[in-house]
């Protein structure tokens, strides 16, 4: 079922609770009668809501979304929940309840609505700037291996058992983060792992819940047109190994910023790297990289030591997996136990994670999601070891996004690959030319001798690569990932990249991965 609409994913069965309860449980100030009015969900998108619902009307940066309550009053809402400015907008006779900040307070009364904090299922957050997707999807994958009916919320994907759809936001509003968990609840899930952005913690979308065990991958350049810089970007981040969050924690320290989040977390935590020179209570040592998989060793301060193969390629994967198998670990599972579930073999897919398109034929294709400085060094590296032609790549930068990286991003094309093709990749409402500009300007000042090249759209830039490879070579076409869509002067139009590249391929006469089935496809 991957690939169908997004939608809000909510229990099919949901226990309405009285309103006038959930007055008392938060103290709230209100001389309206609420006798007999129920709730049986909540939402802050008025084009969401069902009838029984409590609308959510928050201030935004543009409009109040109490503007938005008729609309929703008229779909079935019961009440409001806004702030003072909001119920000024207001002329209803449903209840309005006030609330001083209800964005911050959202999590919490979701969790009320939904009841999501009575028997939750086992509650797994990973955080970082890369690698939340690929190890979310180990974990997922590990624990159903485990024998637990599983839940996953990701950039790409939410699961809930076998029903799966894609996905909005990297972590939903929190209102939708309830309403997915309680779904997941009713559905009988045991576990659940939740990708955990930086604006999911500032903008409050992980309130309400607590996690059994939290990580944190790897913090680099990216998002600073929200924060500014990077140690604000650190300190949100650092927010998630706090005790009213979570209750322990995994942190990769193969940089300076998880060292300093372990030292900094106010909640216990295990420490992994894959670099021999610094401390941490696990190491990774990679033994052998293929063009389809990676074998390391995950040794324990104690001497215990487990052999792992991934059917990924890259140092980068190995520590995610790491870090998957630790946040199991820290929830009390034997490690033996783990890595039979190894031994019986990873799902073989992450999608739009360094996902091959290709044949067996030819040159080697992936379409990747990475879009940071970081994550095109990551893959670059690790395709570079296991490709005995030439590497090229495809990418653009994204509009109405950090504008700041876009030269970086250049530069570490054009020094880790031979060809560099800049293209599209989401303008937005920004001017797709002048954003290669910026781009190029890195490219070419990096680039020496080897070829820069231009081409727009991106049907054209996959093409023009696909036409300098041969067999041996590697083409990685970055950013798009797995999604569904571009967005071109705000306008969304359907666009797969994977379908481009392979069609880029056949005309080019070779051969593609089209008889081979991604798992979620057959899920």
């Amino acid at each position: 079922m991957a690939g169908v609409t997004p939608r809000i994913l909510r229990p099919e069965h949901p226990a309405p609770r009285p309103l006038a309860g959930l007055v008392d449980e938060f103290d709230l100030d209100i001389d309206i009668d609420l006798d007999g009015v129920e709730v049986s969900g909540i939402t802050n998108d008025s084009s969401d809501v069902q009838p029984g619902d409590l609308f959510a009307a928050l201030p935004g940066a543009r409009r109040h979304g109490a503007e938005f309550a008729p609309a929703a009053i008229e779909r079935g809402a019961v009440a409001v929940v806004t702030d003072a400015a909001g119920a000024a907008l207001l002329e209803t006779e449903v209840p309005v309840l006030v609330i001083d900040d209800p964005r911050a307070a959202l999590g919490e009364i979701a969790a009320w609505v939904y009841r999501t904090g009575e028997q939750p299922p086992k509650l797994f957050g990973i955080t970082g700037t890369n690698g939340k997707t690929s190890t979310s999807f180990m974990l997922e994958g590990l624990l159903a291996d485990l024998g637990f009916v599983t839940g996953l919320s990701t950039t790409a994907e939410r699961h809930v058992g076998d029903l799966v759809v894609t996905s909005k936001l990297t972590t939903p509003e929190a209102s939708e983060l309830h309403a997915l968990l309680a779904r997941m609840q009713e559905a009988g899930v045991r576990a659940a792992v939740l990708e955990v952005s930086a604006q999911a913690i500032e903008r409050h979308r992980v309130d309400g819940v607590l996690f059994d065990v939290v990580a944190f991958t790897n913090l680099s350049h990216d998002h600073l047109d929200d924060y500014g810089t990077m140690e604000a970007y650190f300190d949100v981040k650092l927010e998630l190994f706090t005790p009213d969050r979570a209750v322990r924690g995994v942190v990769c320290v193969d940089t300076d910023w998880g060292s300093r989040v372990a030292e900094r977390s106010r909640i216990p935590v295990t420490t992994v790297t894959s670099d021999p020179e610094r401390h941490a209570d696990w190491h990774v040592d990679i033994w052998e990289e293929t063009p389809v998989s990676t074998s390391f060793t995950l040794t324990g301060i104690d001497g215990g030591a487990i052999e792992v193969q991934i059917p990924f390629i890259g140092r980068h994967m190995a520590v995610d997996a790491a870090i998957a198998i630790l946040m199991l670990v820290e929830d009390g599972f034997e490690i033996e136990g783990v890595a039979e579930a190894i031994d019986r073999g990873m799902r073989p897919t992450l999608p739009g994670r360094v996902e091959r398109v290709s044949g067996d034929e030819g040159p080697a294709v992936f379409v990747d999601y990475g879009h940071s400085p970081d994550a095109f060094e990551q893959t670059l590296v690790a395709l570079r070891r296991v490709t005995r032609g030439r590497l090229i790549m495809v990418f653009g930068a994204d509009g109405d996004r950090d504008a700041t990286k876009r030269a970086d991003m250049g530069r570490i094309a054009a020094q880790l690959a031979d060809v560099v093709v800049v293209t599209d990749f989401n303008p937005r409402s920004e001017d797709a030319a002048s954003i290669r500009a910026q781009v190029l300007v890195g490219a070419r000042a990096a680039a020496g001798d080897k070829p820069v090249l231009e081409a727009s759209p991106e049907e054209a830039a996959i093409r023009l690569a696909v036409e300098q490879a041969g067999p041996g070579d590697t083409v990685l076409w970055a950013g798009p990932g797995d999604a569904d869509y571009r967005d071109v002067a705000g306008v969304r139009e359907p666009f797969v990249a994977r379908d481009e590249a392979r069609h880029a391929l056949r005309e080019a006469g070779w051969p593609t991965d089209a008889g081979k089935r991604r798992e979620s496809d057959a899920r």
